[in-house]
Formats: C-alpha cells, sequence, structure tokens
C-alpha cells in the first residue's frame, strides 16, 4: 500500500520478517525531475529543489556512502558534522528543513543483522515513547524511514556522550555530587526500562549523553613544569539520556549468551550463568566507578584476567558460581579456583591485575563510605545479591542528598 503524507514524503506499508503487524516505512528517496536533470548538468543536483543525491555503492562494509553538505531527503540535509561512528552505522546532524532544527541521523549499514537490530531499537523506543509519563530519560525517536537499504531512526540531537566529555577533558574524575545527580537519573532510567521487562544489555558511558553541550571551564589544581594551569571542564548541566537500544532484550525471551561491551560485563555472563536484569545493575556499578575515578574499572580484553581483576577489586567468587560454570568457563579454573596467576597469557597481564585497589580505596570526596557501600550493592558477584534499580535509588547516597 502507498500513500502520500502531509509533509509530501512516499508511505510504504511493508512486513517486517518476525513481526505479525504491518509497520508504516517512509521512502524518503525523491529523483530529479527530466527539468532538474538538465539543470544538474550545470549545477550541483543537490541543489535542485532539495531532491536525493545521486545513488552511490555502499562502502565495502556497508555503511552509506555520502558526501557532507547534500541532501539525505527531501527534507534533511547533512550539516557537516559526524556524531558519531561505531559498527552498526553513523550517526550525522542533520538540518530538518520542516521543523528548522537539528536532529541526530543514525544511519544503519545494509547488513541484515544491523538491520534487525535497528527494527528493534525502532520497537523498543516507540514502546518506552508511549508508556513514558513526564520526563523522559531515554532518547526520544522523532521518526525513522528505510532509505536505500539503510534503516534511518531520527533523534532529538543531544549533547557529547559521557564518554565523549571525558576523554576531552584528559579523563578527569567527575565531582562525587555530579557522579550522584548522574547515577540517579541513569537508575531512573534503567528502573523504568525494567519495569516495562527490558533489559538494556550495553550501559556504558559511550550510551549517556549530556543533553547539553555547554561546559564550565574551571581551573584545576597541578601547574605544568612551565608554571601553566591546568583547566578542567564540567558540564553546566547534569541531565543526561540514555541511548542505543539495539541489543535490548525482553526479560521473557531467549536470550544471547555474550551480552554487554567487555568493560561493563557482569561476571554471570563471563561464566555462561544466563543474565536478566542483573546485569543492567553491575554495568551501572562500573559505570559510577568510571566517573568518580575517570578510567574504566576493568580494562581487560580476555577473560581470564577479567575475572582476575574481578577478585582483585571485590574479592573471591563464590565457590557456587563457580561450580555451574559452562563448559566454555570451565577452563578459566583449577580445582576450585580462579587458576590465577598461573593461567595468565603474559606478564603485563599479572602486572595489570596486580595495580588494581580494593573497592574501598575508591577515592569519592564527603560521600566516599555511602558511595562505597552503594558500588558493594551494585557489584555483587551473585546477581541475586545484586541492589534493583529501585533499591539503588533508594540507597542514603541519593537520599540523603539535595534532590
Amino acid at each position: 500500500m502507498v500513500a502520500i503524507d502531509s509533509s509530501g514524503l512516499v508511505m510504504v506499508e511493508e512486513k517486517e520478517q518476525q513481526h505479525t503487524t504491518k509497520r508504516r516505512r517512509l521512502t524518503w528517496d525523491v529523483a530529479a525531475s527530466p527539468t532538474e536533470q538538465k539543470e544538474a548538468q550545470v549545477r550541483q543536483p543537490v541543489l535542485c529543489r532539495h531532491v536525493s543525491p545521486p545513488k552511490r555503492e555502499d562502502d565495502r562494509e556497508g555503511h552509506y556512502t555520502y558526501s557532507l553538505g547534500e541532501n539525505l531527503t527531501p527534507r534533511c540535509e547533512f550539516s557537516y558534522f559526524v556524531i558519531a561512528v561505531g559498527t552498526f552505522g553513523r550517526v550525522l546532524e542533520c538540518w530538518d528543513r520542516q521543523t528548522r532544527e537539528y536532529v541526530a541521523i543514525k544511519v544503519v549499514r545494509s547488513i541484515r543483522k544491523y538491520r534487525d537490530a535497528a527494527m528493534i531499537e525502532v520497537d523498543v523506543l516507540q514502546q518506552l515513547a508511549k508508556n513514558s509519563k513526564g520526563r523522559s530519560l531515554c532518547v526520544q525517536i522523532r521518526n525513522w524511514f528505510d532509505y536505500r537499504n539503510h534503516i534511518c531512526i531520527v533523534f532529538e540531537k543531544l549533547g557529547p556522550s559521557l564518554f565523549d566529555f571525558l576523554k576531552r577533558n584528559k579523563y578527569s574524575p567527575f565531582p562525587v555530587d555530579l557522579v550522584r545527580e548522574i547515577g540517579r537519573q541513569l537508575l531512573e532510567s534503567v528502573a523504568y526500562m525494567h519495569s516495562l521487562h527490558l533489559i538494556h544489555t550495553d550501559l556504558k558511558p559511550e550510551n549517556i549523553l549530556l543533553v547539553s553541550s555547554d561546559y564550565l571551564k574551571l581551573p584545576g589544581y597541578k601547574r605544568t613544569s612551565q608554571g601553566e594551569i591546568y583547566y578542567r571542564c564540567l558540564p553546566k548541566s547534569s541531565e543526561i539520556k540514555l541511548i542505543d537500544f539495539g541489543s535490548t532484550a525482553y526479560d521473557n525471551q531467549n536470550h544471547s549468551s555474550i551480552v554487554s561491551t567487555r568493560h561493563y560485563r557482569a561476571p554471570e555472563v563471563i561464566l555462561g550463568l544466563g543474565w536478566s536484569y542483573p546485569c543492567d545493575m553491575w554495568s551501572v556499578g562500573c559505570i559510577l566507578v568510571e566517573l568518580c575515578s575517570g578510567e574504566a574499572l576493568f580494562q581487560t580484553h580476555e577473560n581470564l584476567e577479567h575475572l582476575a581483576m574481578m577478585e582483585r577489586v571485590l574479592g573471591p567468587l563464590p565457590e557456587h558460581m563457580i561450580q555451574r560454570a559452562n563448559r566454555g568457563a570451565e577452563k578459566y579454573f583449577r580445582r576450585s579456583r580462579l587458576n590465577w596467576p598461573e593461567g595468565a597469557v603474559s606478564r603485563e597481564s599479572i602486572r595489570a591485575v596486580r595495580k588494581l585497589d580494593r573497592l574501598k580505596c575508591i577515592s569519592s570526596g564527603g560521600s566516599r563510605s555511602s558511595f562505597v557501600d552503594l558500588l558493594h550493592g551494585l557489584l555483587k558477584f551473585d546477581p541475586t545479591d545484586r541492589l534493583t534499580a529501585q533499591q539503588a535509588l533508594d540507597h542514603p547516597f541519593f537520599r540523603n542528598s539535595p534532590a
């Protein structure tokens, strides 16, 4: 079925595989008229009534090939800014001619698994928006469409991710009051998702965006050898929003064996014990440590080293979890204990583990005691003992602070 909406865009109804209902799909690919094609011989075709650019082949990895400044659709024009690049595709800043505002458009690679993940994200975003009451702490979807085999999702434009802010600020830790405000909002968004039986599964600083790009530049306490003062930057606003729901899972569906980005992956995932809501809470704990210290708690790319780091920071793994580890994880243990340092792949790996401190040594300013207690509740090895999002929100670290 084909129709025209109020903005003049072609609407095509298409049945997606694995979906029983039809969804409205916007096809925004508009060719130049014969007259415009003649005019294109003497001037840029993208300037003719905002038509789509000439069709090009995707690159070898399935990314959409584009030129900054041309049209993505008759309605949207690329700006001169790429917001993010990832395995999924690219997020581009565009000018929406109808609403006369900048938007962020996620242009997904034309590969089946990424298209499928994008459609999951669209479903989740629509569900989050539908059930939202009052202020939403999850990014808002404006629209979505299929353009030359690329799923494109239109979002409100937000500020930088927490990771990008830390990186630009030379990984200076955030003040504890700022960590508290960001942590409260993060837990509220996670609690909201869990109430809808949704598990994000990929919580990390890259997927938490500041709403505003504005920041304050403050003199630091250190000076360079030439006597110059270091400056640190702080966000003007602590308001954040959660993004990237392409890996989101429903609690009652079959779960993949591996989820989460390595540094934020819970022990039950590594051990193959199955996972649910608590895997998000482990990630939240790792994120809070990173915000208050400036660097990831578990900087590793190998499972045995990762488990050794966990034991170094949190103490020994519970024996009942070791006994239930799946066949793929059995190799990490010997005689019911972690095979470390005997199984280390290098001396550098052993040194990386040894340099870590216990969790209680993490500095958090005047709220050190309650903050470390909160982290211990979030970073419990046994997922059944871990704090839920709502329990964490009721913790003294948040309860005894200004709202």
